[in-house]
């Protein structure tokens, strides 16, 4: 059984290099200081960059990730230390893990109706945060849930019988315990949220924009978006090529937030054990 699990991981690790090869080999004539720094260029693509896709996702990425994990972290520590085992709590625990597998274009379709049009945000990037941050919470409420679950309860039982209140314990004994798991769940949602499409394509995402955006209420260029377009519609002899590099930057993002996660996850635990 180890050896199986040694082969697929070795597995899934030759294909994610075998498409980031294939992807420079598409597109790495077209990687240079010019096409990650300067604006789009709609009318010659040769003569512009991706500047303002890059910083779309990031803002993105950043959005869902100071939201998500917050509202997550918090409604999982609710339903693993506030609220009673029964019927109610298996049923919501089943309905978040079902949450997760819905598509995402119906997450496009529920802010759509809930943020664009309801709360009045309209096509912008603030539509665009709190739709993917809806769409990630079910992984960072059980990524949460589990790592709450697996701390042991004698540490809970051993403080509260020192004199600590639930409360105590809970922020000094458990919450610094369980938040560097609890970054695992933040980590992949986090990835996930900034790879969609279908999404952002519906609350608020733009092919080309001349500026950045301003605030929070102007649309926005997103890389995932990008690579679409690219490979879909445009009509540009190098649009493929252009749209294999946009898709490396977009990997290298994910593949930079996910290792500062990470790192971030593991000082927090050196932390609690020194």
């Amino acid at each position: 059984m180890k050896n199986s699990f040694k082969y697929i991981t070795y597995l899934t690790l030759s294909l994610l290099l075998i498409v980031v090869i294939l992807l420079f080999e598409q597109g790495g004539s077209v990687l240079s200081w010019q096409f990650l720094s300067k604006n789009w260029s709609h009318v010659d693509i040769l003569k512009g960059g991706i500047y303002p896709a890059i910083i779309g996702t990031l803002w993105l990425g950043l959005g869902v990730m100071l939201i998500s994990f917050p509202v997550g972290f918090l409604s999982g520590l609710y339903l693993t230390e506030y609220m009673n085992h029964g019927r109610l709590k298996r049923f919501l625990i089943l309905v978040i893990r079902n949450l997760a597998g819905i598509p995402s274009v119906v997450y496009g379709m529920f802010g759509l109706a809930l943020f664009v049009r309801f709360f009045g945000f309209g096509s912008s990037l603030l539509s665009a945060i709190l739709t993917l941050s809806v769409m990630t919470l079910p992984w960072v409420i059980t990524a949460s849930i589990e790592a709450l679950e697996a701390l042991p309860k004698s540490w809970r039982e051993a403080s509260l019988a020192l004199g600590a209140t639930k409360w105590q314990t809970l922020l000094n004994v458990i919450i610094p315990a369980a938040i560097p798991t609890s970054l695992t769940g933040g980590i992949v949602a986090n990835a996930r949220a900034m790879g969609e499409t279908a999404p952002i394509i519906v609350v608020g995402a733009t092919f080309y924009l001349s500026k950045l955006p301003d605030s929070l209420d102007d649309k926005f260029m997103a890389l995932p978006y990008h690579v679409f377009i690219l490979a879909t519609q445009h009509s540009s002899q190098h649009a493929g090529a252009y749209a294999a590099a946009t898709a490396l930057v977009l990997i290298t993002i994910s593949f930079g937030m996910s290792a500062i996660g990470m790192s971030l996850r593991y000082y927090l635990r050196k932390k609690l054990e020194g």
